[in-house]
């Protein structure tokens, strides 16, 4: 099957863990073929890319997130026109601008009767919106229907007329709190990061269904449910195609821990992310399934409005090959506490310290060896500076006589030095692994250390209990007293460690391999293409060579007639008139053709959307009992 892969900074340009996860998923599923559609936010990614792809990867299309609109991407019905929107393209979009920012800048109406949405693009009245979600979603694929028929949509988000329905709702009596202040400078400032944020809406990434492109994929997964999902969303909007949202790390979140140190005013943190919630809503929303990456994402998925039904937790695939050569622990009398990571803030190394003035009074033969150099953080470098001139205080350099040499029983060492050469190696050096984070997501360091075979004290941040399990020991987070006691209890009970370290490694391969995470994505692939089957190219049910494919026609294609989903649980898809014309062969359009509805719209999302009563509505099929030349998946 053909996977459309939706990566937002990472695959395949820019290192990190999205990007490692990337490619281990695309090299372990080799019979399917992956097309790559991939966001950077960054200058410096525009021309790279880390290593060879490999072959069953067929296209990779990129986009910058930053600067101006590039011209190579727009749409081909924007580059026909060759011209500005005119007045009806202005007054659509003031339209169905001013349902998006309703969906995000404005508290629920409060009893207020519900307001209709704005009118197709035919003019035909749309169903009524009764919520904010409703509201939001209506805009927003509304904007892509604009953007794919007559383009524009970049400069209409930078224009006057946006900066004016922006400044409506943030001093309307529905205003969120935090935005009530805004002033002309931060409404320019918001307007110009949602044309950022909503610059794939106006990408030529779709095609149709014969060409290249998401139009002809049989399954979109998302790295995210933010910038990332915005391409799936309109795939699954306009041509019923499945969306699969991954997250290891969840973006909302992230978005909310970087705001907090953010130089922009409290009005625009407060939109921005606001629409980051509302987008996250949304693609949770509309996805067939969503796979966290551990309990603590799947959480923050379940209050963003993810349905627990579609919440499916797949642990992140870590490569234990290079950690089956480290021994297992051995029950000596070894008194090294072993800190791996990347040295910042959030890790609470004064915390750490502090803990390890505590191990000293008791263990006075202890040592602590804190291995990392300065992490991302901005405040990285100024935090290990402060961590080294702390651990000079606390612990003057010791000498075993007045002849030697003192050393100071905590050492700052990084990976690659002649002591420390190899990972591998930092962890087979202790006896104990401690992790002291105030915040966390999913510990990898400590999946490593499980690898290894190596006992764990950890604080609890993030995903730690989870990943543990009963395999080591776990204290509340900034408590150095309850630290020191964890850690000296097993500095002093060698059988413990061995037990515990044991235990750790069984655990970590049942769990944490990259083997469990492809069969993992291998079966649900299956899964969610078996229950929305691919629309065969031009109609046929067999390839070149004559022979059949499968899923090729639905079961329910053979039903005449139009059915409809009566008593659905799950709030209306984004109203539609008809099909938009660049999501239309053109061999396809035509009065007939523009007239049928658009296929997958009674259930955008694919599977998600095939829930409720099925029953036949509307006009019967044509004598021949086929069904119309645009219905296909997604008429459910």
């Amino acid at each position: 099957m053909r996977i459309g892969l939706l990566t937002e900074g990472g695959y395949p340009y820019a290192p990190g863990e999205a990007h490692t996860w990337c490619e281990r998923l695309v090299r372990g599923l080799t019979g399917h073929d992956f097309e790559v559609y991939a966001l950077y936010p960054d200058a410096r990614q525009e021309t790279q890319r880390l290593g060879e792809l490999p072959g069953h990867v067929r296209l990779v299309r990129s986009a910058p997130l930053w600067g101006d609109f590039p011209a190579g991407h727009r749409r081909a019905a924007e580059r026909r026109r060759g011209r500005g929107p005119g007045r009806r393209e202005r007054r659509r979009f003031a339209a169905h601008f001013g349902d998006l920012v309703a969906g995000f800048a404005t508290t629920p109406p409060g009893g207020e009767p519900a307001a209709a949405a704005p009118a197709g693009a035919d003019d035909a009245p749309a169903p009524p919106v009764t919520s904010k979600a409703d509201r939001f979603a209506t805009g927003l694929y509304g904007l892509a229907e604009l953007a794919g028929e007559h383009g524009g949509l970049p400069a209409l988000l930078r224009s006057e007329d946006a900066v004016r329905i922006l400044e409506a709702a943030c001093h309307g009596a529905r205003a969120l709190p935090a935005a009530q202040g805004a002033q002309v400078k931060d409404l320019l400032a918001v307007t110009a990061r949602l044309e950022l944020a909503l610059r794939p809406l106006s990408l030529d990434w779709y095609g149709d269904r014969r060409t290249p492109g998401l139009g002809g994929v049989d399954l979109c997964h998302a790295t995210s449910a933010g910038a990332a999902a915005l391409p799936g969303l309109l795939a699954g909007h306009f041509f019923g195609t499945p969306l699969l949202v991954t997250e290891y790390g969840v973006g909302l979140r992230e978005h909310y821990l970087a705001g907090a140190a953010s130089p922009l005013s409290a009005p625009v943190r407060a939109l921005l992310a606001a629409f980051q919630g509302a987008l996250a809503a949304e693609a949770y929303a509309r996805a067939a399934l969503i796979t966290p990456g551990n309990t603590h994402a799947r959480r923050w998925q379940e209050r963003c409005g993810a349905d627990r039904a579609r919440l499916r937790t797949v642990y992140p695939g870590m490569d234990a090959g290079p950690f089956g050569a480290v021994a297992d622990a051995a029950a000596d009398d070894s008194k090294t506490l072993v800190w791996v990571g990347a040295v910042e803030p959030a890790k609470d190394l004064v915390g750490l310290l502090h803990a390890f003035a505590g191990i000293r009074r008791t263990e006075p033969r202890a040592t602590l060896r804190i291995i990392g150099g300065a992490g991302r953080d901005p405040e990285a470098p100024g935090y290990l500076a402060h961590c080294r001139a702390l651990a000079e205080q606390l612990f003057p350099d010791e000498a075993a006589d007045a002849r030697t040499v003192g050393e100071n029983p905590v050492s700052f060492e990084e990976i690659g030095s002649p002591e420390v050469p190899t990972l591998q190696d930092a962890y087979a050096s202790g006896a104990v692994v401690v992790a002291s984070s105030v915040v966390e997501g999913f510990p990898r360091s400590l999946v490593e250390a499980m690898f290894c075979g190596r006992a764990t004290v950890s604080t609890d941040a993030g995903a730690v209990c989870e990943v543990i399990g009963g395999t080591g020991l776990v204290v509340p987070p900034r408590n150095p007293r309850a630290l020191a006691e964890a850690c000296a209890a097993l500095l002093g009970d060698p059988d413990r460690r061995a037990r515990l370290g044991a235990a750790a490694r069984a655990r970590a391969l049942e769990l944490f391999t990259v083997e469990q995470n492809v069969a993992a994505f291998r079966g649900i692939y299956l899964e969610l293409i078996s229950h929305a089957p691919a629309r065969p190219a031009a109609g046929r049910t067999r390839d070149a060579h004559g022979i059949p494919r499968p899923f090729a026609r639905p079961a329910e294609s053979h039903v005449p007639g139009r059915w409809a989903v009566t008593g659905a649980a799950t709030r209306p898809a984004a109203p539609a008139g008809r099909t938009p014309s660049w999501a239309v062969p053109e061999e396809e359009r035509g009065p007939a053709a523009m007239a049928a509805p658009a296929a997958g719209r009674a259930g955008a999302g694919g599977a998600a959307g095939a829930r409720g009563t099925r029953q036949p509505v509307g006009r019967d099929a044509p004598a021949t009992g086929q069904p119309r030349p645009t219905q296909g998946r997604g008429q459910w």
